[in-house]
C-alpha cells in the first residue's frame, strides 16, 4: 500500500507554517497574479514534516547502498569535499566581483587547470563546459573550427565506432557534422579495415571513448590515432570513463587532440540531482588556442581571465560550475600521483573481481580483461525471462540495477560498474544476488516478470508512462 499523499491528508483549517506580521505596508498583488484556482494541501507542521521525510527515505541513492551503474560511474563522494565547498570564503563570492577581489577563486581554477593537464597530457583546459556532453559538444566546435581556420571547409564528417556513448553523435549532429559510424571487431575494437576505408580529406575527427562502453581498451589505440592524423582529421577523446586510466596512461600521449573530463565519473564530485555538472575540456597544442574562454592565467603572483585568440567563445554563463571544481581539486589533492594511480588500479580490479563471478550466471558479452566496468547478456537462456526482469528483480535484492540496454550493440545487455570505491563484501553480496535471480528465472519465472515487489509500486507500464505521462496529481 503506497503513502497517502499530501492532498489525501488535507483537511481545511490546518496550517504547516505561520508567515510572521509585516513590518511594511501590505500591498495587494496585481490582478490575475494570484491563482484562486490551486488547491494547495492544507495539513500541519508534523504531517508535512513526515510526509517529505518519508519520501527522502525511499529515494536511492549512494551513500544508501551500492550503485552499479555502467558508464555513469556512481562512486561515492567524499564528505570533505563537501566541507571544502562549503568554506565561507569560497561560498560567498560572486563571479561579477572584480578580479583583484577574485584571487584565491581564480588560483584554484588555474591550479585545477594544471592538475587536469599534467594528469591528460593536454597542453591546455577549458572549465567552461557544464557537463560531459557539453564539453563534446565543445570540443567537436573546436575541430570545426580548427579546420575552417585552414580553409578546409570540406572536412564536415565525424567518425564514431558503435561502441561509443550515445551523446557523441548527439553532439556531432548538433555542430551541424555528419555522423559516419564504425563497426566493432570480434574483441570489441575498432575496426581497422572499416576505419582506413572511411579516412579521407572529408574527415573532420574520430571520437573514441576508451576504455569503450564495453569496458575494452582500445587495442589500436595508437594505430587509430595515427590513421585519422594521417587523412588529416583529429581525434576527440570521450573522457567519460578515464577513472580507468589515470596514473596509466594519459590520452594526450597516445594521440587524442581534445578530451572532456566528466569531473562526477572520475574526480567524485556529485553526479545526477546531486550536481551541477562539469566537464572541463583538455586540448592539445593546436587546438588551444581555440579554447573556450575564458580561462585562468598566471601573470608573476596574478591571476586573471584571458580569452584565447581564435577562441569558440563562451559555452556557458561566467566560469562555468565553480562549486564542482572545489570539490574536483579537493580530491585530486587528497590523493596525489600514487592515490590517483590506486583509483585507476582499484576501479579495474573491482570490476574484473566482479565479473568473474558474475560471468558464471551471464555471459559476457566480449571475453577479455575488462576495464572499469563489463557487459553481460542478461537475458536467461531457455526461459522468456529478460534483462529488465533481472534489473527489477535486483530492486527486491536492494541494489540499484545496472545499465540495461546499453551498449546496443549487445543483445539484452547489463552494464556493470562496481567503481573502486565498493568493498569485497559489496561485490560479493551483489554477486551472490545475481546467482539468487538467475535461479529464479529457470525455477519460478513468473517472479522476475512481476518485480519489484518490495517498492511502493511495483511493475510500471513504462512505454505508456513515457508517451503518456501524468504530470499533476488527480485526486
Amino acid at each position: 500500500m503506497s503513502e497517502p499523499l499530501l492532498f489525501e491528508l488535507s483537511t481545511p483549517g490546518r496550517t504547516a507554517f505561520t508567515l510572521p506580521s509585516l513590518d511594511v505596508p501590505a500591498t495587494p498583488l496585481p490582478e490575475g497574479y494570484l491563482r484562486t484556482d490551486l488547491p494547495l494541501p492544507e495539513v500541519s507542521e508534523l504531517e508535512l514534516v513526515r510526509h517529505f521525510t518519508r519520501l527522502s527515505q525511499l529515494n536511492y541513492c549512494i551513500d544508501t547502498n551500492f550503485y552499479p551503474l555502467g558508464s555513469c560511474t556512481m562512486k561515492y563522494n567524499p564528505k570533505v569535499n563537501e566541507k571544502a565547498a562549503a568554506i565561507e570564503g569560497l561560498t560567498q563570492v560572486h563571479p561579477l566581483q572584480p578580479e583583484e577581489a577574485l584571487q584565491g577563486s581564480l588560483e584554484l581554477m588555474y591550479r585545477l587547470q594544471e592538475a587536469l593537464k599534467e594528469i591528460a597530457g593536454f597542453a591546455g583546459v577549458s572549465l567552461q563546459p557544464a557537463a560531459g556532453a557539453h564539453g563534446e559538444l565543445a570540443g567537436v566546435l573546436m575541430i570545426r573550427a580548427y579546420h575552417r581556420s585552414r580553409g578546409e571547409h570540406q572536412r564536415r564528417k565525424i567518425l564514431i565506432p558503435d561502441s561509443a556513448h550515445g551523446t557523441n553523435p548527439a553532439s556531432s549532429a548538433m555542430a551541424g557534422l555528419t555522423v559516419v559510424q564504425l563497426p566493432s571487431d570480434k574483441r570489441g575494437n575498432v575496426d581497422l579495415a572499416a576505419l582506413k576505408q572511411a579516412c579521407d580529406d572529408t574527415v573532420a575527427g574520430l571520437m573514441l571513448t576508451n576504455p569503450n562502453t564495453l569496458g575494452l581498451f582500445e587495442e589500436h589505440v595508437l594505430e587509430v590515432c595515427e590513421t585519422v592524423h594521417a587523412c588529416g582529421g583529429l581525434m576527440y577523446g570521450d573522457g567519460a570513463n578515464l577513472n580507468a586510466l589515470l596514473g596509466i596512461a594519459r590520452p594526450g600521449d597516445l594521440g587524442f587532440d581534445v578530451m572532456h573530463f566528466n569531473l562526477h565519473k572520475t574526480f567524485s564530485t556529485p553526479h545526477g540531482g546531486g550536481g551541477p555538472g562539469s566537464g572541463p575540456v583538455g586540448v592539445s597544442e593546436r587546438l588551444a588556442p581555440f579554447l573556450p574562454g575564458p580561462i585562468v592565467v598566471k601573470e608573476g603572483e596574478r591571476f586573471r581571465l584571458h580569452v584565447p585568440e581564435k577562441s569558440i567563445g563562451r559555452v556557458r554563463a561566467f566560469f562555468g560550475n565553480y562549486g564542482m571544481f572545489i570539490r574536483a581539486y579537493t580530491y585530486i589533492r587528497m590523493h596525489g600521483p600514487e592515490g590517483l594511480r590506486a583509483v585507476a588500479e582499484h576501479a579495474v580490479l573491482n570490476a574484473n573481481y566482479l565479473k568473474a563471478l558474475v560471468s558464471p550466471h551471464f555471459p559476457v558479452a566480449v571475453e577479455r580483461t575488462c576495464m572499469h566496468e563489463f557487459v553481460v547478456h542478461g537475458d536467461i537462456p531457455g526461459t522468456d525471462v529478460r534483462a529488465l526482469d533481472v534489473a527489477k528483480r535486483l530492486i527486491d535484492y536492494g541494489f540499484h540495477p545496472p545499465t540495461n540496454y546499453f551498449p546496443l550493440i549487445v543483445r539484452d545487455a547489463l552494464m556493470i560498474e562496481p567503481t573502486e570505491t565498493e568493498s569485497r563484501q559489496t561485490l560479493d553480496a551483489f554477486a551472490q544476488a545475481l546467482a539468487a535471480i538467475a535461479h529464479e528465472a529457470r525455477t519460478d519465472p513468473a517472479l522476475l516478470h512481476e518485480a519489484p515487489h518490495t517498492t511502493p509500486v511495483s511493475r510500471l507500464d513504462e512505454v505508456k508512462a513515457a508517451r503518456t505521462p501524468v504530470l499533476c496529481y488527480k485526486g
